[in-house]
């Protein structure tokens, strides 16, 4: 996901602002929403911030858990003086860094253009066979327009060809320094190694569970088709029994993170690597009046068992990062490679 710059000097105005915000878990001391102070905000500003913490209180995988009367009253005494949106938007950034969950952002109308304007056609996946049956695919993080998603899906569909769908024993997937973005051309890409059925899910704040499903390896998100343009009408046939060994590391984040949810639980595949960044969790897009976007945390990622996760995820063998990655010295990939190497449909 797209990140923001804090702007300096405002985020913190004391130590005792520090102190109050070890008091913003429920039950910390509640406050009268009508006591929140104008502080001589414009009419325009105090409807721009209230309208980010509504969508906050309604939305936020934490909002169960937090004192929003005490939030909001941080934040209005945060944007004291504000004329117009942009002064409150560090508020907003202040709020978020109590109940957006570390992967929350807020991006201002200029780096929304900006992001827009610098979409450009990703690296794309990558596959091919490492000898002895097995099949190797790389998946890169990926984010951009829907016309973006689908190349990548078909670029993505051509390396599970490369890498030996129809003959391969087991698979590497590797999503090592996948640092998010999309996770539905990931899943469609790699949807015929996972197999067919439910992968994972996302659960929100009241437990409610969103699954992730792969069919005629198309990703559907709680029953709707996830897929851009036609790129979902060819799908290659699925290999749900075949081995898989999945490489992670410290870069492997968001939307990189989902995908090795989905592999959890799965049977005959181990992970390798390092431990994922930490950041499993699922954001919306929230715009606002002026341009301005609310990135907001809603869920947890979920595996097809149920287990919910909301931090790093370590793999079932640590293997430090040591060699070129993709090459004959890459650590990781041997070990993946021994492991598959060993299990019965390879031998």
């Amino acid at each position: 996901m797209l990140g923001g710059r804090v702007r300096g000097g405002r985020l913190l105005r004391s130590a005792a602002c520090a102190v109050l915000l070890l008091g913003l878990v429920a039950g910390a001391g509640r406050t009268d929403r009508s006591d929140v102070p104008a502080g001589a905000m414009s009419a325009d500003a105090r409807s721009y911030l209230s309208q980010a913490l509504d969508i906050m209180e309604r939305n936020a995988l934490l909002r169960h858990q937090v004192d929003w009367d005490l939030v909001r009253r941080l934040a209005f005494w945060q944007a004291q003086g504000a004329r117009k949106p942009a002064d409150v938007y560090d508020a907003i950034r202040f709020a978020l860094q109590t109940v957006g969950y570390g992967h929350s952002r807020l991006l201002e109308p200029e780096q929304v253009r900006d992001a827009a304007a610098s979409v450009s056609s990703p690296q794309g996946p990558e596959g091919r066979s490492l000898g002895h049956h097995v099949g190797y695919l790389s998946l890169p993080a990926v984010q951009g327009t829907d016309s973006t998603y689908e190349r990548y899906i078909r670029q993505g569909r051509e390396a599970v060809k490369e890498g030996g769908l129809s003959r391969a024993c087991g698979w590497v997937v590797d999503v090592r320094g996948n640092h998010g973005g999309n996770m539905w051309p990931m899943l469609a890409v790699v949807g015929p190694v996972l197999g067919e059925g439910t992968v994972g899910m996302f659960v929100d704040a009241d437990a409610m569970t969103y699954p992730w499903t792969i069919r005629d390896g198309v990703p559907h998100e709680n029953g709707s088709r996830r897929t851009y343009g036609d790129s979902g009408l060819s799908a290659p046939a699925a290999l749900p029994h075949v081995p898989v060994a999945v490489l992670t590391d410290g870069g492997t984040a968001s939307a990189g993170e989902a995908v090795v949810v989905a592999f959890r639980g799965r049977p005959q595949t181990r992970s390798f690597g390092e431990a994922t960044s930490g950041v499993p969790t699922g954001n919306t897009t929230h715009r606002l009046p002026d341009g301005a976007l609310l990135v907001l945390t809603e869920a947890k990622d979920a595996d097809r068992t149920g287990r919910s996760y909301d931090a790093a995820i370590p793999p079932d063998e640590s293997v430090p990062a040591v060699g070129l990655r993709g090459t004959d010295a890459d650590q990781g990939l041997r070990a993946a490679q021994n492991w598959l190497l060993e299990q019965p449909a390879c031998q």
